[in-house]
């Protein structure tokens, strides 16, 4: 069964997107920036982020680290065996820039 809406939606949908961004944004105070250079992140700042940020950046770090023609897939399995490979180096090595740890763990 469809669902239907009763009524006039109070906010227009084009301006959700933008309000969701910003709350999304607003979440992180490293997330807020518009670019996240990866030299400057420090793996102490990766490991004090939320679970949902997190998954963002290892979702960009293991198609980063894929093969050039790799087939179109995630892989949560490989992708949660990393993320827990990057998470105990970067707790061991919290100084350390996490680029080179995803270097170390992932670019085997």
């Amino acid at each position: 069964m469809p669902l239907t809406l009763i009524g006039k939606p109070t906010m227009p949908r084009r301006s959700l997107a933008p309000v969701a961004a910003a709350l999304f944004l607003a979440s992180s105070p490293a997330m807020a920036a518009a670019t996240l250079p990866l030299a400057d992140l420090s793996c102490k700042q990766f490991t004090d982020y939320n679970k949902a940020n997190m998954m963002i950046f290892l979702n960009w770090l293991d198609g980063f680290y894929s093969d050039k023609d790799a087939a179109p897939v995630i892989d949560f399995d490989r992708m949660g065996q990393n993320g827990k490979k990057l998470k105990d180096y970067c707790k061991a090595n919290p100084d350390a820039p996490v680029s080179k740890a995803a270097e170390k763990v992932m670019g085997q």
